[in-house]
């Protein structure tokens, strides 16, 4: 229930506390935890000055608080680790708000801050806290509270919406709409271009409020997609892939999840988790990937290399088909070529993707190995190659133009590739020959 101030020194405490929250909305926008920090760790103590008067124990209750919103606004201008100030001020809040019993949670409303606008609105406003009042049906509550949040954003007062619905979200823990009222405060710091703040509630509404169907859709799939977009923490990700995958599998594009999942794993060296989540990527042939547009060719390449790794780390190949620079692995070839080795040659080919193919074939789809004919190297016709590389040639990939095979496709472009496989440090960033392009590039 919202009450106003009911003695003298709990206005004296509200105006100290409402010049400090003025000071924090109006200078320095980008503080608002400190705002939110602040609003929620005073409620008790609002409360017990409320009902028993500004007393010691009430002084020194509030010298913590206001020190711990003070320092969020501290580290904020002073542009320290905005996550610090965010885990000072929701660590201290959770740990009071724990230590508070549901009745002692009790709501109350300073009208001079809640109470702003036009006239018109200022009335809106006073009518829909009044009918709030007087309501204790949850889904009655709930049409009043969502009006109220409105206004606030029709004013764009986004400071308010916020701080009232966590109010009442605090003194209301068993509100079956309360992950729908925590969902508006994210947005609301969205809007003021707070997405960490907004990062941290999507996660608790996720994990700790029951979901919701509003319009059709999930809150917690809703959650999901803004988390996956504003998380940078692979390990938080990898839990968000999984509720995706769990429980919305019939709603996402699957082969981007399992992607992004196998990234995630990757990014922490969890190579046995992103080979296997790469694999569950591959039935997803043709599945564009935002920033990725190699991603398939990506993920089976890993794949083949896990599942062939002893042909290239088995003592009687160790290393005899990789290279240690991109001059080794071309001079290898040219030396074969020139002495028409066929066998040698051979050896020397990729055993994960290789392939041959035209530079109009768009694919993966790599020829076998037992299909790789070189006969043509026992003609009387000599095999031809450039001295140096191609053009397009680069740190990762490098092309050598051969010529001299037969009528119908005189030129072969051999290439060359970069291996990308940290799960094996002994092959990784080696080079070998990985495939031929036929005829000329264009």
């Amino acid at each position: 229930m919202f009450k106003s101030p009911k003695n003298g020194a709990a206005s004296k405490f509200g105006s100290v506390k409402q010049a400090f929250l003025s000071f924090v909305e109006k200078t320095a926008p980008p503080v608002t935890m400190a705002v939110l920090a602040f609003r929620e760790l005073t409620l008790p103590i609002d409360a017990g000055i409320k009902e028993n008067g500004f007393s010691a124990e009430a002084f020194f209750a509030a010298i913590p608080v206001i020190s711990a919103a003070a320092l969020c606004v501290i580290l904020h201008i002073l542009k320290r680790n905005a996550l610090i100030s965010i885990l000072c001020a929701t660590t201290l809040y959770m740990f009071l708000l724990s230590s508070c019993s549901k009745n002692e949670a009790a709501i109350h409303y300073d009208s001079s801050y809640y109470i702003s606008g036009a006239k018109q609105q200022r009335e809106t406003l006073k009518y829909l806290f009044l009918s709030l009042e007087k309501t204790h049906d949850a889904e009655k509550q709930f049409i009043f509270v969502r009006e109220i949040s409105n206004q606030y954003n029709k004013m764009k007062e986004y400071y308010k919406s916020i701080n009232f619905l966590n109010e009442w979200v605090a003194a209301n823990p068993d509100d079956p709409y309360n992950s729908y009222y925590l969902l508006r405060v994210a947005d609301g710091y969205i809007r003021l271009d707070s997405h960490e703040i907004a990062t941290l509630y999507f996660d608790i509404i996720v994990r700790n409020y029951q979901d919701l169907i509003v319009r059709g859709e999930s809150i917690h799939f809703a959650c999901l997609k803004q988390l996956i977009d504003f998380t940078s923490n692979n390990e938080h990700k990898i839990w968000y892939y999984e509720q995706f995958i769990a429980r919305f599998r019939d709603k996402i594009e699957n082969g981007s999840i399992f992607f992004m999942q196998g990234q995630a794993y990757e990014a922490l060296g969890r190579w046995e988790e992103a080979i296997s989540a790469y694999k569950n990527f591959m039935p997803y042939y043709g599945t564009i990937i935002h920033g990725f547009p190699d991603a398939y060719a990506y993920a089976k390449q890993m794949v083949d290399f896990n599942n062939i790794l002893k042909n290239y780390t088995s003592e009687e190949t160790k290393l005899s088909r990789t290279f240690s620079t991109l001059n080794a692995a071309t001079s290898a070839i040219k030396r074969a070529l020139g002495e028409s080795d066929i066998w040698g040659l051979w050896n020397y080919r990729a055993r994960a993707n290789f392939f041959m193919r035209s530079w109009t074939v768009i694919g993966t789809e790599d020829e076998s190995g037992d299909e790789l004919n070189l006969s043509i190297l026992n003609s009387e016709n000599p095999i031809n190659f450039e001295s140096s590389l191609s053009a397009g040639s680069g740190p990762k990939d490098a092309y050598l133009r051969t010529w001299g095979w037969s009528k119908h496709s005189p030129v072969w472009y051999f290439y060359f590739r970069k291996i990308y496989f940290p799960v094996d440090p002994q092959i990784n960033g080696r080079w070998e020959w990985a495939g031929v392009y036929y005829g000329e590039r264009f």
